[in-house]
């Protein structure tokens, strides 16, 4: 049996297929952690999986394996004739190519399905952070959970509550997330220049915060973030009545905003004038 290195090693050779990683393009080649993000999405046989860089369908062919349907986004339209035949020249089990709707397109401006669904997806690294504000903040529904494989940096990041960032607190307000597993640069085809991670974000059933609380959150923590080395006091605290609301929060104004935490944001949000977010 051919592994599978040697078969996408063999099948890009075939179609003189030059990987763009501009792009993001880094093809998966460790079945072990192929599995791991299938076994981490807890993917049933009516899930609908969204897989956004789909390539020439790695982890395609798994996910049509043993989900009820793929949508798969994919920017490079090279892409969309060879995801076509890797997937049909599968060994059994076979996959089914009629549950797949391949999507050319750039994804952080495709409508996401408006019923449930599951992320799943080898994104690439680059567009981690609009892609997660265009899911959460620009979609009609929020997804079921998210499984990506990013930068490892990045999903550390995100999972880092003690210093948090932008990106920790949007997580955060939709979901929870856990490293799955780290993942080499010789995991890929071509190796990046980073290591990568399996971040799973099990989401919850409603976001922590409504619509307008959570604009009115990511306004103030674009103030208190756009000088992250000043304390609150010099940031929020110059707004009229701002130290107040700090206080009345018990929020010590000498706090810098990377140590608060999403209810603490939650709460300044609520109490913050709609007339003094900027």
């Amino acid at each position: 049996m051919v592994s599978l290195p040697d078969e996408v090693r063999q099948f890009c050779r075939n179609h003189g297929l030059r990987l763009n990683t501009d792009l993001g393009q880094h093809f998966l080649l460790d079945g072990s952690i192929l599995d791991r993000i299938v076994e981490s999405a807890k993917i049933s046989s009516t899930d609908t999986i969204v897989e956004i860089g789909p390539g020439v369908g790695v982890l395609t062919r798994e996910l049509l394996k043993v989900s009820g349907s793929v949508i798969a986004i994919e920017l490079d339209e090279r892409m969309i004739p060879l995801l076509k035949k890797f997937i049909g020249q599968s060994t059994d089990p076979q996959p089914r190519m009629t549950a797949l709707t391949i999507v050319q397109g750039n994804a952080l401006q495709t409508h996401m399905p408006e019923t449930p669904y599951k992320v799943v997806a080898n994104i690439p690294y680059h567009i981690t952070s609009p892609l997660l504000r265009h899911l959460f903040l620009e979609s009609k529904i929020p997804p079921a959970s998210l499984t990506l494989l990013i930068q490892r940096e990045v999903a550390e990041r995100i999972c880092d509550v003690k210093n948090a960032g932008m990106l920790t607190i949007l997580v955060e307000l939709f979901g929870t997330p856990r490293i799955v597993a780290r993942v080499p640069p010789d995991a890929f085809l071509p190796p990046p220049k980073v290591d990568s991670a399996v971040l799973h974000i099990a989401c919850f059933p409603t976001p922590l915060a409504d619509a307008v609380t959570t604009g009115r959150l990511f306004k103030l923590t674009k103030i208190a973030f756009g000088q992250k080395r000043k304390m609150l006091r010099n940031t929020l605290g110059t707004f009229y009545g701002g130290l107040e609301r700090l206080a009345g929060l018990g929020i010590a104004p000498t706090r810098r905003p990377q140590t608060l935490s999403v209810q603490e944001w939650i709460a300044l949000a609520k109490v913050w004038p709609e007339h003094e977010d900027a």
